[in-house]
């Protein structure tokens, strides 16, 4: 095959995106393995730690996500005591997710956790921002922002 054929994998702007997502979460696996976190929950933990009681489908749309596909994982972090599920006191028809005081208890580790999967990086903090934000662009674009 010619180095020129458009359709070589290796030339697939989606597969460098999704090599690179499962190898950054492969990253973060063994670092939540001692919080007793999964990648998904720690997500919902960074969303909840930046504001909590949120509702599940502010959650869900923070992480790109249906509301419906997030649950399975909601319920499993209320099970494991890191999160208590309440319908709103203002709208009942909402359910608002608020932080236990073990998930609240997990941030401080979690320090240690991000910075540990940044050094894996192999690239400096700014360069780290810089792709953030480019992807970031690259996101907000394919989803017609």
């Amino acid at each position: 095959m010619s180095d020129s054929n458009p359709l070589l994998l290796d030339k697939q702007l989606c597969f460098s995106l999704y090599a690179t997502s499962l190898a950054m979460t492969q990253v973060y696996k063994p670092l939540l393995e001692p919080l007793g976190l999964t990648y998904p929950q720690y997500l919902v933990l960074l969303i909840l730690w930046e504001q909590d009681g949120l509702g599940l489908k502010d959650i869900a749309a923070r992480l790109g996500q249906k509301p419906g596909a997030l649950t399975p994982v909601i319920k499993r972090m209320e099970a494991e005591g890191l999160i208590s599920r309440s319908r709103s006191s203002a709208d009942e028809r909402l359910l608002e997710i608020r932080l236990s005081e073990h998930g609240r208890s997990l941030r401080e580790k979690a320090l240690q956790v991000n910075a540990c999967a940044a050094s894996h990086c192999n690239a400096a903090i700014p360069e780290l921002m810089d792709l953030k934000e480019r992807l970031d662009v690259l996101r907000r674009a394919l989803q017609g922002e």
